[in-house]
């Protein structure tokens, strides 16, 4: 089992706070396993397994909770009277009218509660008007290149690592698989369970296909500003014809399941976020691949994905930055401020005129906030102007 350090750290510090702490993510990323831990946590800690009540709502155990009114009573009654209790409930969104349940369940002095969901859907409409002001969001994601090359301490090789990474995915459990076909199936099932069950049933959209059809065409794009209009036209000449609204649709769902992140531009010049020119990243570029196949022209658009994930990891917000005609890969706010990003696969080439392109965008910015180039070229470190080129991998395995 990988400690997911980070997440945990998080869930410590808001431990026993008069707070929900709501954790969501894509499906398998690790929340289930994030809430053993913290539960392994506790205990050692010096709180008895008797004040620990979890449950998850997918296990055919619960099946018959199916309303918030059965899922109080169910935790209610089993609530030790003026005792601290530690309630996890995980996948929460089964359960129709959660909510009420779970706002109830804060109320009670002596209940630390801590829910779980794989779409965004927990968090909006009425859940968000219900406990406005009185939950924190853990946005997980699955594991980083740090914590999938900690899985592998034996092996020094960096660049055999990243490219496994690449490859298999980060879902944890890919990890206890030996064979890449193996993998690659494990994969398409999440890829399925996704479709069916957080978007299909939900959204009851009736065409899977054409679903699945954007889902290709996103992950084929990933890095590359996507219209929705650009997406109808070429879904239409592919021989899908598609609406304007449908798109729209599948794309909210999409990010709602967190299969896909989006992000917006923003112009450093005008400071001021722009309303068209956004961006889809995947969230697993395993994932990615195992529905599109492996092309060696993916390289820098992989790894600018991976960068993406990486800076929302590190609690960024992030998006595309815009300088003049310009475009810098990465504008990330931070709570010390902005830092931008520019990452390339390569910058050597026979007459350097691919640092010289890379660099010239970040060079346009005329305000002092770090900038940094971020290339898989295995050359000491180096400083353009104040431009820090580091080694992407040397970069992923430094936080």
């Amino acid at each position: 089992m990988i400690p997911r350090q980070e997440y945990l750290d998080t869930l410590t510090r808001f431990r026993d706070k008069q707070l929900i702490k709501v954790v969501t993510g894509i499906r398998r990323c690790g929340k289930s396993t994030l809430f053993e831990l913290f539960q392994e946590h506790l205990m050692s800690n010096g709180v008895p397994d008797r004040q620990i009540l979890s449950i998850n709502l997918e296990d055919g155990e619960y099946s018959g909770i199916e309303t918030g009114g059965q899922l109080y009573d169910y935790v209610k009654s089993r609530l030790l009277p003026n005792v601290r209790m530690y309630v996890f409930l995980d996948e929460v969104q089964r359960v129709e009218n959660f909510q009420a349940a779970v706002d109830a369940l804060y109320m009670k002095k002596h209940c630390d509660v801590y829910i779980t969901g794989s779409n965004a859907h927990l968090l909006s409409g009425e859940l968000a008007t219900l406990l406005s002001g009185r939950y924190v969001e853990i946005k997980m994601l699955p594991l980083s290149f740090k914590e999938y090359a900690s899985a592998f301490p034996s092996d020094s090789n960096v660049d055999r690592l990243y490219a496994n990474y690449t490859q298999d995915g980060a879902f944890p459990y890919a990890l206890e698989l030996a064979r890449c076909r193996d993998k690659k199936l494990y994969l398409q099932g999440i890829f399925d369970t996704i479709v069916l069950k957080d978007i299909v049933a939900r959204r009851r959209f009736p065409h899977i296909a054409t679903l699945e059809s954007v889902v290709r065409f996103m992950f084929d794009n990933i890095g590359n500003i996507c219209s929705t209009k650009s997406i109808v036209d070429t879904m239409t000449s592919g021989g899908r014809k598609i609406s304007v609204h449908t798109v729209e649709s599948y794309l909210s769902a999409l990010t709602d399941s967190f299969i896909l992140y989006k992000t917006g531009r923003y112009d450093i010049k005008g400071k001021q976020y722009l309303k068209t020119g956004d961006k889809y990243y995947a969230a697993d570029v395993g994932l990615r691949r195992a529905l599109l196949g492996a092309k060696s022209s993916d390289d820098g658009h992989i790894l600018e994905n991976i960068v993406f994930l990486e800076l929302l990891r590190r609690g960024y917000e992030v998006h595309i930055g815009k300088v003049g005609s310009a475009e810098v890969d990465f504008v990330a706010i931070g709570d010390e401020g902005v830092e931008y990003y520019q990452a390339a696969y390569t910058v050597i080439d026979a007459d350097g005129r691919a640092l010289k392109r890379e660099l010239a965008s970040l060079e346009a910015i005329n305000d002092h906030n770090p900038k940094y180039l971020l290339t898989m070229d295995h050359t000491p470190f180096r400083s353009h102007n104040g431009i820090k080129q580091l080694n992407a991998i040397d970069w992923l395995l430094g936080a």
